[in-house]
């Protein structure tokens, strides 16, 4: 009758109480084949001491105190019966107490009792059997469970083969080693999947680290100059834990292949910080180059701080500028005060020719003031009527202009135009005059007359879209122009039709 784990596991720990409690009486005088001496004058042979049963490793009985005495062992229970009734098949006592096992197609002694009148003289037998019997479907039980290791299984399975080779025990102990058998061939299987589980595991566990070792080498092959440094520093690192947690907590990878891999893995770091430092070298050294040659163009810089040649100094500070940025970089930790050393110099002299600019400018704002009332005064003169009244009051205008003095450079262009329009107009005039009667003169005056026409169109063209733009100081300015020409238009047109 098979039986479940729990009531295998009930019977191991029967049996491994009982054969650590053997009963009283009665008790076997010893196994067949030895002699001992007794009391009565018929000498009987000597019954062997039975073998010691190995008990099942997952049982331990609990200790017991010493002065205890110890209980007997007790008889198969009510739930064995059936097991001791198939078990007893297989044996036989003889009138002389030799007891023998049916082992297959023979028979063996396997030992001899002193009373062969008992109720059951094969209980000591029988229970050997059943404890042999436990065993095994324990075995069982745990092997099915997967709850032992292919090496285990493999002792296990060489213990019970040795056990049941001629074991004194009375039971089917040839249906036990054809159990141990099949038991056997399940634990091969068990033992090539598990194999089978390992090595896939261990066909994973290389292709992660030669991914790692791959992705290693393509950082260290990449081109220097094109890296960045910081990220790709910490990607190697990551590469390194990542290999850390696969060498510690994943599957254990051949001795050979390991070291391969591990080879070309720190080969990679070996080369890829090899490249880093020589970067990092020769951007110091070029960082240092920028950085004198900064502090060069510093102390220039300086050095026309205090200058008051302004429009000079000026064009030399637009010269030190553009040198500046054809030098480059020195590095974050020295650029930002380099600059400021050089920002501080220009500063300095730009803030100076700034106030230096205004008190001129005040200065030169008085004399626009007596300029543009003399403009009043010459562009009074046109049109000419009286040529030589205006030529004496230009005359008088023009001394008093150079007397005035310089005015703002933003107002120079305006006033001096104005005036050399007056200027023309007059000298126009006084031309026109002189060649009046000349028909070749005359010739001349009409193309003169196309060309003002012409350039007033002109004019009104640019005065058309500099009020478009809203540009009011080109508007002013083309007003004026605009003014004098029609002025010398006018006296052209009037000098021809006299």
């Amino acid at each position: 009758m098979s039986e479940s784990p729990e009531t295998a596991a009930n019977t191991e720990v029967t049996a491994d109480v009982s054969a650590a409690n053997p009963a009283p009486a009665p008790e076997p005088v010893g196994d067949a084949g030895n002699s001992a001496s007794q009391p009565t004058a018929a000498p009987k042979p000597a019954i062997p001491t039975p073998r010691p049963i190995p008990k099942p490793t997952s049982f331990k009985p609990s200790p017991r105190p010493s002065a205890a005495p110890a209980a007997p062992a007790p008889a198969p229970t009510t739930d064995d019966s059936e097991l001791v009734a198939k078990a007893s098949e297989f044996g036989s006592v003889a009138a002389d107490g030799t007891v023998f096992v049916r082992d297959g197609d023979s028979e063996r002694v396997v030992g001899q009792v002193t009373d062969a009148t008992a109720t059951n003289p094969l209980d000591l037998y029988i229970r050997r059997y059943l404890d042999l019997r436990t065993k095994v479907l324990l075995f069982e039980t745990r092997l099915h469970a997967g709850s032992i290791s292919a090496n285990d299984a493999h002792s296990t399975l060489a213990s019970l083969h040795e056990e049941l080779a001629s074991p004194n025990a009375v039971g089917d102990l040839q249906a036990l080693r054809t159990k141990v058998e099949d038991l056997r061939s399940v634990a091969k299987e068990q033992a090539a999947k598990a194999e089978a589980e390992r090595q896939a595991a261990r066909e994973a566990a290389i292709a992660k680290r030669t991914k790692i070792v791959e992705e290693a080498e393509a950082l260290a092959a990449q081109d220097s100059a094109n890296v960045q440094w910081k990220s790709a520093s910490d990607t190697m690192h990551g590469l390194l834990e990542q290999w850390k947690r696969a060498q510690k907590e994943g599957p254990r990878v051949d001795r050979p292949t390991e070291d391969a891999l591990w080879k070309r893995f720190s080969h990679a770091r070996t080369t890829f910080d090899r490249e880093r430092r020589h970067f990092f070298a020769a951007l110091e050294e070029q960082h240092s180059a920028a950085k004198a040659a900064k502090e060069k163009l510093i102390a220039e810089a300086e050095k026309l701080s205090t200058s008051i040649a302004w429009g000079e100094t000026a064009a030399a500070y637009r010269e030190l500028m553009t040198e500046w940025k054809r030098v480059g970089h020195a590095g974050r930790r020295d650029d930002d005060a380099l600059w400021s050393r050089f920002r501080a110099a220009q500063d300095k002299f730009f803030t100076a020719r700034d106030a230096a600019n205004k008190e001129i400018d005040a200065e030169y704002a008085a004399n626009l003031v007596t300029k543009e009332a003399l403009l009043a005064e010459a562009e009074a003169l046109v049109p000419v009527k009286d040529l030589g009244f205006a030529k004496s009051r230009l005359r008088d205008v023009q001394d008093r202009w150079e007397a005035a003095g310089k005015v703002p450079r933003e107002a120079i262009q305006r006033v001096e135009s104005r005036l050399r329009a007056v200027e023309q107009a007059i000298r126009s005039h006084e031309e026109d005059q002189w060649k009046k009667s000349n028909p070749e003169v005359k010739a001349r005056a009409t193309g003169l007359s196309a060309q003002l026409h012409d350039a007033i169109a002109r004019l009104e063209v640019d005065l058309a879209q500099a009020q478009e733009a809203g540009d009011d100081k080109a508007v002013r300015e083309i007003e004026e122009g605009l003014n004098a020409r029609r002025a010398w238009l006018a006296q052209i047109e009037k000098a021809a039709t006299e």
